[in-house]
């Protein structure tokens, strides 16, 4: 029998242009959903390249490696960076209220909540991938530092107000403590804005 009748056609994504446009989106969607489902290490640069329906060498042209990639998709395919430094950028007054109601909105919409499970779990599961989520999102944070508001804030003070929040959004989302569970979301912002606006400025909300 002939070689082209016995052996099966081992199927290949059809892959697209290096130079379309649409390929680099294609790929950050993908890891951004592989990403949430699997983990930082779970998630591997094939299954990523399946489905973008990209070849994997297409990954490493516009990313690298897999590092480059997760620092890339938290970057650009999540809200977070962008969302939290806008309620940073406001004025002092409020600003506790707007950090903890920016905070928790990311927690319990389904467009940020996957992703954020997905940062929680790769944090949880490997070393590297929490150095990568400090140096992303420290990074843009840190570019907020200069601001107004923040004048008066300093590094511990600034750790405490993100462990206050991240440990409540935990509890809350993760954990499902009922009474965080039952309680609505603007009075838990009004339970916790004073703590964190202290923590930020020294300040009462």
């Amino acid at each position: 029998m002939r070689a082209t009748e016995s052996s099966p056609t081992r199927k290949r994504p059809t892959g697209r242009r290096l130079g379309d446009s649409g390929t680099r989106d294609a790929i950050l969607d993908a890891a951004r959903d592989l990403f949430a489902e699997h983990g930082f290490e779970g998630a591997s640069l094939r299954a990523i390249a399946h489905q973008a329906g990209v070849d994997a060498g297409l990954i490493r042209h516009f990313f690298g490696d897999k590092e480059r990639l997760f620092i890339s998709t938290v970057a650009d395919r999540t809200e977070i960076p962008t969302r939290m430094a806008a309620a940073l950028a406001g004025p002092v007054e409020g600003l506790g209220t707007r950090v903890t109601d920016a905070y928790l909105c990311l927690w319990e919409e389904e467009e940020t909540k996957p992703i954020l499970l997905a940062l929680l779990r790769s944090a949880m599961t490997s070393e590297r991938a929490t150095e990568l989520l400090i140096e992303t999102l420290g990074g843009r944070m840190r570019e907020t530092a200069a601001l107004p508001a923040l004048s008066q804030t300093t590094a511990p003070r600034f750790a405490l107000a993100s462990a206050h929040l991240f440990g409540v959004a935990v509890a809350r989302n993760v954990l499902r403590l009922p009474v965080l569970v039952d309680l609505p979301h603007d009075e838990l912002v009004g339970q916790l804005a004073p703590t964190i606006q202290r923590y930020l400025t020294g300040e009462s909300a």
